[in-house]
């Protein structure tokens, strides 16, 4: 019997749903801790981060307008499918050096069931009904920011893209993510659990690449609303990229305290007036 022939794995790019190359046809190899190659990775240009912004904002409306119930539904289900392949996420883990993986995967699970608990509760706690003079009532509703960039942070990797992500896209945004340089392999494996879910395409859209290149193109993006910086760990490129946000008045989270006060960052505050008995 002839000894089975190894598949090195090609890893892709996530927009809309879909698995494209770069289309630069760039990739960079990854290889474990010890060094041994694992795989190709697709390195993203401007353009593909242009097609990945266009995905997002095009989805954003759809996804916004979907009830918190269902997207807490679809937040579940995703926790579902990561927990099926939790061997998987394990071994990955392992080769990019993270030490304690199975509590890492277990804690990543939990943490995504936190996220999805919060979608139908979030215009209980934020919103409310205001006392006003007059026969008017009135009522402050958070809603969502809208299309988000993301920094993801190296360390730790998946519980770090989770938490990120899953704190923009409960409330309604959308989201263009630059996966870690250190672990990009654990972020392509997240978007293949994404792509099996019930997530509308284009709600996620998860890229690897050089993040200092793409992170300052997304900042000045002017149909980017808001952009993560919690994961950029050079402060002069922090400085940099809260620079570049400040073009069009973006939305900036600089530290990720807690998911709450995450979920909180990408929501804004309408107050709506109507007269009463009409």
């Amino acid at each position: 019997m002839n000894s089975p022939i190894e598949v090195n794995r090609t890893a892709k790019l996530f927009i809309n749903g879909a698995f494209p190359r770069s289309e630069s046809g760039r990739s960079f190899p990854v290889a474990d801790a010890n060094g041994k190659f694992i795989a190709n990775v697709a390195n993203a240009t401007r353009k593909d981060a242009r097609d990945a912004v266009e995905a997002a904002a095009a989805a954003q409306p759809k996804w916004a307008g979907a009830s918190a119930y269902n997207r807490g539904q679809i937040v579940y289900r995703i926790a579902e499918i990561l927990q099926g392949r939790k061997e998987q996420f394990m071994a990955e883990l392992n080769d990019a050096g993270v030490k304690s993986a199975e509590k890492q995967v277990d804690q990543a699970i939990n943490q995504i069931i936190w996220y999805a608990g919060w979608s139908d509760k979030l215009a209980m706690t934020l919103g409310s009904s205001n006392p006003v003079a007059g026969p008017f009532f009135n009522f402050s509703i958070p809603e969502p920011t809208g299309v988000i960039a993301i920094v993801v942070s190296e360390k730790p990797p998946l519980l770090s893209l989770i938490n990120q992500l899953c704190a923009a896209i409960v409330s309604g945004n959308t989201v263009v993510a630059l996966a870690p340089q250190s672990a990009p392999l654990i972020s392509v494996s997240f978007a293949e659990v994404l792509a099996t879910s019930d997530l509308p395409a284009g709600v996620v859209n998860l890229l690897t690449c050089d993040s200092d290149e793409i992170a300052v193109w997304l900042a000045s993006h002017l149909e980017v609303d808001g952009i993560d910086l919690s994961g950029v760990s050079d402060s002069e490129l922090k400085t940099k990229l809260e620079f570049e946000a400040a073009i069009n008045l973006k939305r900036v989270l600089r530290d990720f305290d807690d998911g709450y006060t995450a979920m909180q960052s990408w929501l804004e505050i309408k107050t709506v007036w109507h007269p009463q008995g009409l």
